[in-house]
């Protein structure tokens, strides 16, 4: 690929996406970097709502951050004539109506309802944006298809088993998971109980579950963990603690990685919510499927199963009633890691929608105070099962398990969804 401008508006040279099929193909032009389309503005008003004043954890931000983009996903490929399947349902729309219009008011409706304590602020900010588009009938009929798309998403995920009130099961013996330091909390059992966007279960990609613990697998997870995730770990090197941090941070680099790859690849508002559907939809139901498993398994962390060796039966494992990991522990158990399975979903689906792996991208993270350099898809995926383990908060067959779950998610999605109509 040519060199592709950044976020500047300076005369570059740029590449343009046109979608042929499950892949998209490239023409260099040359030509001033446009503004922001709308479905990159609305992502990041959403990820205002999501994260900077809601707070919402990961495993959280996932079902809000798909439901906006579906929502706008459904409203823009009606306006532009439905060439793809619709996720729910393609809203009555002739091709004449705002898409920045229908966009918006997507969004907005969709933030409204899960954030209706931030209804003031949100609504000043979409009358802002609605104020920027030419009063007429073409922006009265965008602002309807958006309300149609917004209302069919709701409706769709009402009672869907989101924050509901199930809880981690806490066991004491070998293996059992249980609350850990320091705050001994537990949160989010619900997650995987809820009702999937894509996926016909949360269940169906149930693996065999964490090795024995009298088994060499075990061993070698433990070792391996306890030698390069300790805090105190003299092997970790200085790059492998900046990429547990940046991984580790809740401000999640992938949000800025789809906008970029939008912003760079020239993306269309279309290709845009498509793009941004598929990756947020896929990296929803990766989740629920992680803490499905979670679940199913409660296997302990590793600061408990290090600290409580002696009880493992396995005669590889030595206890250290003393270690604790680089990164605070997540309060849920180990098996499987939330974290790569979402990271495998999006990358994945990333990979799908742009026909290649090969596409550099990098995101910041303040966490860290690092900006982390990929190559490829596929390089961000192998490396968020090695960070999970130098964090300490992660056994490398947790992280496995879980990256080849989002990688099953997206497979199931690009099959069954967001296909050009006719396939």
């Amino acid at each position: 690929m040519l060199a592709l401008c950044g976020t500047g508006r300076a005369l570059c040279l740029v590449v343009v996406a046109v979608s042929l099929g499950s892949s998209t193909a490239y023409a260099s032009v040359s030509q001033a970097a446009p503004p922001d389309n709308a479905v990159i503005v609305w992502d990041r008003n959403a990820q205002t709502a999501i994260w900077d004043i809601a707070g919402q954890q990961p495993q959280v931000q996932a079902r809000s951050f798909a439901m906006v983009h579906g929502a706008v996903y459904d409203a823009v490929n009606a306006i532009a004539g439905t060439p793809y399947q619709p996720y729910l349902a393609a809203p009555a729309a002739k091709g004449g109506e705002s898409t920045d219009a229908a966009v918006a008011t997507a969004a907005f409706r969709v933030l409204n309802e899960l954030f209706p304590a931030q209804q003031a602020r949100l609504t000043t900010q979409y009358d802002e944006a609605m104020a920027t588009i030419p009063d007429g009938g073409a922006k009265r009929r965008g602002t309807t298809v958006g309300a149609q798309a917004a209302a069919a998403m709701i409706a769709a995920r009402r009672n869907d088993g989101a924050f509901g009130d199930q809880t981690w099961t806490v066991g004491t013996q070998p293996g059992q998971w249980r609350p850990t330091p320091p705050a001994y909390a537990s949160d989010g059992a619900w997650v995987g109980h809820l009702k999937p966007f894509l996926i016909p279960s949360a269940s169906m990609f149930r693996t065999s579950g964490p090795p024995a613990l009298t088994s060499d697998r075990y061993a070698r997870d433990f070792n391996e963990v306890k030698t390069i995730g300790s805090a105190t770990s003299t092997v970790r090197t200085a790059d492998q603690t900046q990429a547990a941090i940046w991984w580790h941070d809740r401000h999640l680099a992938e949000w800025e990685i789809k906008r970029q790859l939008a912003t760079n690849r020239r993306l269309s508002t279309l290709q845009s919510a498509r793009m941004f559907a598929m990756v947020d939809l896929a990296e929803a139901d990766a989740t629920t499927a992680c803490f499905n498993e979670k679940a199913t398994w409660h296997f302990w962390r590793p600061i408990t199963a290090i600290q409580q060796a002696d009880t493992d039966g396995n005669p590889e494992t030595a206890a250290d009633p003393t270690w604790t990991p680089l990164l605070v522990t997540p309060p849920h158990p180990d098996f499987t890691s939330g974290h790569a399975c979402f990271t495998a979903a999006s990358m994945t689906a990333l990979t799908y929608f742009f026909g290649r792996d090969d596409i550099s991208f990098s995101g910041y993270s303040a966490a860290s105070g690092t900006t982390r350099h990929y190559r490829s898809f596929s390089q961000a995926i192998a490396e968020v099962i090695e960070a999970r383990v130098w964090g300490g908060i992660h056994t490398r067959t947790a992280d496995v398990q879980g990256a080849k779950i989002g990688q099953q998610v997206t497979a199931y999605a690009v099959k069954h969804y967001f296909k050009p109509r006719g396939q």
